[in-house]
């Protein structure tokens, strides 16, 4: 029986109620059998896996466990380099790359103990998808395999919440760990920017780019987010700052908290499904009943955010890509050759202008956040889509919520929230100040305590 949180799963190892060898196991198994509808991942690393969960039981019989990853396992979303295991960004183009190096997060949940199970699917380079050209197929929802989990990192979001895994690595530059979080079911965080290492991890938009986790639970994002943080000189964008405390504070609840809930976002700007908009207001009124104030908090247009932030991202995107896309055009699978042909357009006027609009844009979340500790508002604007419905140019149909505190830098949480009518998941999105993701995950480990979400499973 797998546990059903890493939290759970960790007090069970180290009361050796449960072995290291046996969840890894058990964990393999189900993966292997749930792949081949599921497709979440596009690399199993069972050899290895089992001899890093001999080593972790090896500790757990000595009582010498590194602490509460031990003997967890874990897998890597595939833009995160893995010493001698093929890091492809789920393209043709990097078809036979094989880094020499971890990406740092990959070492340090690795010296935390994490049981690391293989690599899993994303959409190309983490923007094109989903795609059906492409030498993986795309990943699908646990709660229907007919819908779509959300992207970039559809595969985490997939593998977690079937329960193939109990973590696993997630990158953000416009949403990619809140959308598969809030459409597959899961918790994800995406930490405030500079606080995680990116280092080893293929880049999309520098100035967006986060890396962060998905869990079942936001007490297991805290739990993995923890081993994530640290400063990092080999990356530039990493904060020199003390190592935050995202655990000791966790379960100190919201009495108090002043939230504000950006109602135009859902209502006014884009107008959200029924059973997204009752989740937001059930997030409300269970923090209210749990202490907080509850405020309406108003900000420039969704729309704003979402012009300067796809501006910034696909500038950005086009300048990594440029080289490749020259000489290995026709290797990248249309969804995303065909949006960095688009970026291309993007005259470097178009970006300085994206960048002048997005300080102003952080200036006026910054000053609302001055009367408020945290933020609601919607994840996505509703459950998922059939995938079959999602064409190239989908994800710009509409403005999306999650891109606003990329351009901001703010820590950002996707929370289980409800589910619709027929049966899907949605999540609602918790926002704080920057640095202060130790108070989003406290007021979304409240929530989820008081809510009964996390009981309901897919059933596979």
């Amino acid at each position: 029986m797998i546990p059903a949180s890493i939290a759970e799963a960790a007090k069970q190892i180290a009361a050796k109620q449960v072995s290291a060898v046996e969840l890894t196991k058990a964990c393999l198994e189900r993966a292997q059998a749930l792949n081949p509808t599921l497709h979440a991942f596009i690399r199993f690393t069972e050899e290895s896996a089992l001899a890093q969960a001999k080593e972790a039981e090896a500790r757990q019989m000595s009582g010498t466990l590194r602490g509460p990853l031990d003997g967890i396992p874990i897998a890597h979303k595939d833009i995160y380099e893995t010493a001698g295991v093929p890091t492809t960004g789920h393209s043709r183009v990097l078809i036979d790359h094989l880094p020499q190096r971890d990406a740092a997060v990959v070492r340090r949940w690795a010296e935390a103990g994490a049981v690391s199970l293989g690599k899993l699917a994303t959409h190309e380079f983490a923007w094109g998808g989903p795609s059906f050209d492409l030498p993986w197929p795309p990943a699908r929802n646990p709660w229907n395999p007919e819908y779509f989990t959300g992207g970039s990192s559809s595969g985490t979001g997939a593998a977690v919440a079937a329960g193939i895994i109990l973590g696993g690595t997630g990158s953000d530059t416009g949403g990619s760990i809140r959308g598969p979080a809030s459409l597959c079911g899961t918790a994800g965080i995406k930490p405030s920017y500079g606080l995680c290492s990116r280092t080893g991890v293929l880049p999309l938009a520098h100035s967006l780019d986060t890396t962060g986790p998905l869990a079942r639970t936001t007490e297991d994002c805290a739990l993995l987010l923890d081993a994530m943080t640290g400063f990092d000189p080999s990356d530039p964008s990493s904060a020199d700052r003390p190592k935050p405390d995202l655990l000791s504070g966790l379960h100190a609840g919201v009495k108090g908290l002043r939230i504000g809930v950006i109602r135009h976002f859902h209502e006014v700007d884009v107008t959200v499904s029924p059973a997204m908009a009752a989740g937001i207001a059930h997030v409300a009124e269970t923090l209210r009943g749990l202490g907080a104030e509850i405020r309406e908090v108003t900000l420039p247009p969704l729309q704003d955010f979402n012009a300067a932030g796809w501006i910034v991202l696909a500038a950005e995107a086009f300048a990594v890509h440029e080289a490749w896309l020259a000489t290995r055009y026709r290797d990248y699978g249309e969804y995303l050759r065909e949006r960095l042909v688009v970026a291309s357009l993007i005259s470097a006027a178009d970006y300085i202008q994206a960048q002048r609009r997005r300080r102003e844009l952080c200036e006026a979340v910054a000053a609302a956040m001055r009367e408020c500790d945290l933020l609601l508002t919607a994840s996505q604007p509703a459950e998922a889509r059939q995938i079959a419905q999602i064409g190239k140019w989908s994800s710009f149909e509409a403005p999306n919520f999650t891109i606003p505190f990329n351009l901001t830098g703010q820590p950002a949480l996707s929370v289980v929230s409800g589910f619709a009518e027929n049966g899907l998941p949605v999540g609602a999105q918790l926002v704080g100040r920057v640095f202060e993701d130790a108070m989003v995950l406290r007021a979304g480990h409240a929530y989820e305590r008081a809510a009964a979400w996390l009981d309901r499973r897919p059933a596979l």
